[in-house]
């Protein structure tokens, strides 16, 4: 009996411990929900984002796939079973501000020890507090998550969806700073032509802005285009710090603020913010009262400020400019590089305008930035320790916060709504081309499509040869202003006029910045100089290359097409010497002939003075903007056809070959990269094994 009874409990206790081993290897692994990331997770379970990439073998922290199952480390469990992953909570109408104050988490007294073994005095942890910075760049007005030259929502972007996860953060975190870091208050129908021109109600971007409690916004290039008089409208609206320390008067006295200071739960933290220098080069005579600073001397002059006299605990830079130059490689006064290395003691620094992700860590600074329209969240994470009185960063860490997973706040919607039903509206309704220009539910017809279809996916025809979109901008341009010649590019390798109904839309579509025509005198020489610098978009043709492609560092809108001359792009040949066969009225043009030269304002700054390609000064300017003009063409004549004169082509090249249409179609289908910077070359993929020998 006792030898049966011994043998029931020795089965209850397999049994037992069979279920707590398979309870406990069950706990060790964790399945990625919608809305997680790998802070969130590491932190809920009691371990850090480094233990789990190493754990799991993660290239990336910053990308997890919903459904993925992720290790947990050795004791998780534990953590996990008191501190559950929490839900995403339903978004509320009103945004709540960060926690005033937090007490430290008191760690618990440890158990008694035997007398036996007395245990030396431990000295009592430092308090800890994390505060998240949380940073947007290039927004350019997507508020809603909407195209509206498309009509179509979008399903990754837009400051709607932002405002869901900083709603999600503030909920999880009770030290949560937003900063806002420039070009926000243009990019689209909505920014450009219609509220901007409404300075008797707030502007939209503003509404939202307010609602999401941001802390500060930098000045980004583009908050520039419009004038000086959108700034100042902007500072009367925000309830937060408009910033741009190396702005200044030509006095030198500050344009906006330098910088703002934001106490958190007793800790200082600095805020700078700088704007990328170049911005006379493309706003010209709109910004001729300011003057722009070198961003890392601003950043080092204003960072000292902040520590010796304010005595900040924690600084950050929110610069709008990609960390590489831009134009002044040997000054850097544009490069973010530049201020890390001049103010190696920043804790975090933001940056943007280049519209990439940017994650790394420079010296002790992490460095972040999101792509545009509002597709992610920089987040930095700072953990400050209180020791002997003194605040200080004892750990930093950054992510980019792709926002496809979340969905947009509908009470960021509900306040933006009328403006964006204002704009379809608007679109529907027609957009009124100024003083010459009616309203009306259309502005006419397309008999068919103006670019023709693509050979190759992705590789735009419209940079191929000449087509009726950058033609009929041209013949606009010409119309409006008497020149000669006339320079136009196609800012969006889509750009289209289908056939059928035309709407702001369609213009917006086309002709995507609010530019102003100006007028020039240029020289024959002068002329060829700047056609040369167009054509340095193109690579140049090798052998076995059966593909145009484009050098990546001269970005498509930098790419004009010209009319009112004939002239051949010999890609045979380097950059700077490709244009050949320049006619005018029949004849060669000679280098002293002078011309007049129907340019945008944009590209009479920033190439033609900023490289001192002409000598001359503009003789004129338009009073409407170039989509204006083209809308009041299209009144006029009602029904458009797609009219093409061929002034143009690209020789230099041979691009038949016996492998031509399978490469094609492995691209089209998907099999190939698309070689949009770099030839499809047939010697290479024969070498490669791509494809084979006939």
């Amino acid at each position: 009996m006792k030898q049966g009874k011994h043998l029931r409990l020795f089965v209850a206790f397999v049994l037992l411990f069979t279920t707590m081993l398979a309870s406990t290897a069950a706990a060790q692994t964790y399945t990625v929900k919608k809305g997680d990331n790998l802070w969130r997770i590491s932190r809920n379970h009691g371990t850090t984002v480094a233990e789990m990439q190493k754990l799991n073998k993660l290239p990336d922290v910053n990308f997890l796939r919903i459904g993925q199952k992720l290790q947990l480390p050795e004791g998780a469990a534990a953590v996990a079973s008191e501190k559950p992953v929490q839900a995403a909570q339903p978004v509320k109408p009103a945004i709540p501000a960060p926690s005033a104050a937090a007490k430290p988490v008191e760690k618990p007294a440890p158990a008694p020890v035997p007398a036996a073994t007395p245990a030396p005095a431990e000295k009592p942890e430092a308090a800890s507090t994390t505060i998240t910075i949380l940073g947007t760049s290039d927004v350019h007005g997507n508020l809603w998550g909407y195209t509206y030259e498309d009509s179509k929502e979008t399903a990754n972007n837009g400051l709607a969806r932002i405002s869901t996860y900083v709603k999600e953060v503030k909920e999880s975190s009770p030290h949560v700073l937003l900063i806002d870091n420039g070009d926000t208050y243009q990019g689209n129908i909505l920014t450009d032509d219609i509220y901007r021109k409404k300075p008797e109600v707030t502007h939209p971007v503003s509404v939202a802005m307010n609602a999401m409690n941001y802390n500060a916004m930098v000045l980004g290039n583009h908050e520039f285009n419009f004038g000086l008089d959108l700034i100042d409208r902007m500072q009367k609206e925000l309830t937060f710090p408009v910033l741009s320390a190396n702005t200044t008067t030509k006095q030198g006295e500050q344009f906006v603020k330098p910088y703002t200071i934001v106490d958190v739960d007793g800790i200082k933290v600095g805020i700078i913010g700088v704007t990328t220098p170049n911005i006379p080069r493309w706003d010209g005579e709109k910004v001729d009262s300011l003057s722009f600073q070198h961003m890392g001397e601003t950043v080092k002059k204003y960072a000292k400020e902040l520590r010796e006299v304010e005595k900040v605990d924690v600084l950050i830079a929110s610069a709008h400019s990609g960390l590489v130059a831009e134009f002044d490689e040997d000054g850097g006064s544009d490069a973010a590089s530049k201020i890390v290395e001049m103010v190696p003691e920043l804790d975090a620094l933001l940056v943007g305008h280049m519209h990439i992700i940017v994650n790394e860590k420079i010296g002790q600074t992490v460095v972040g930035g999101p792509r545009n329209l509002g597709r992610d969240v920089v987040r930095f994470d700072l953990e400050v320790k209180q020791e002997a009185g003194q605040a200080k960063v004892v750990d930093r860490k950054v992510e980019v916060v792709d926002m496809a997973s979340y969905e947009p706040d509908p009470a960021i919607r509900d306040l933006i709504k009328e403006a964006h039903e204002a704009t379809i509206q608007f679109i529907a309704g027609g957009g009124g081309a100024g003083e010459a220009g009616a309203s009306g539910g259309l502005f006419g017809i397309a008999t068919a499509d103006f670019q023709p279809v693509n050979e190759i996916n992705g590789i735009p025809e419209g940079k191929l040869r000449d087509t009726a979109v950058v033609d009929l901008i041209n013949k606009v341009q010409l119309k409006a202003t008497g020149a000669d010649v006339s320079a136009a590019a196609l800012f969006k390798d889509t750009s289209d006029l289908k056939q059928g109904n035309i709407t702001y839309a369609n213009i917006f579509d086309i002709y995507k910045f609010d530019n102003t025509l100006y007028t020039v005198k240029v020289t024959g020489a002068e002329l060829k100089n700047y056609m040369e610098w167009s054509a340095k978009h193109y690579n140049q043709w090798k052998e076995g290359d059966i593909s145009i492609s484009f050098d990546p560092e001269v970005p498509g809108y930098l790419y004009d097409m010209f009319a009112g001359v004939d002239y051949k792009i010999d890609l045979s040949k380097p950059a700077g010497e490709r244009i050949v066969d320049v006619m005018y009225k029949g004849k060669p043009l000679s280098d002293t002939e002078e011309l007049t030269l129907a340019v945008n304002n944009y590209r009479y700054s920033s190439a033609l003075k900023a490289f001192k390609m002409v000598s001359a000064n503009r003789d004129w300017e338009s009073p409407r903007s170039i989509r204006d003009y083209l809308v009041e063409y299209i009144q006029e004549q009602k029904e458009i056809s797609p009219e093409v004169d061929n002034n143009w082509e690209i020789i230099g090249i041979d691009l038949e070959s016996p492998y031509r249409d399978e490469v094609i179609k492995m691209v089209n289908e998907g099999k190939l990269e698309v070689p949009y910077e770099k030839s499809l070359n047939v010697n290479e993929l024969l070498e490669a094994g791509v494809i084979q020998a006939k």
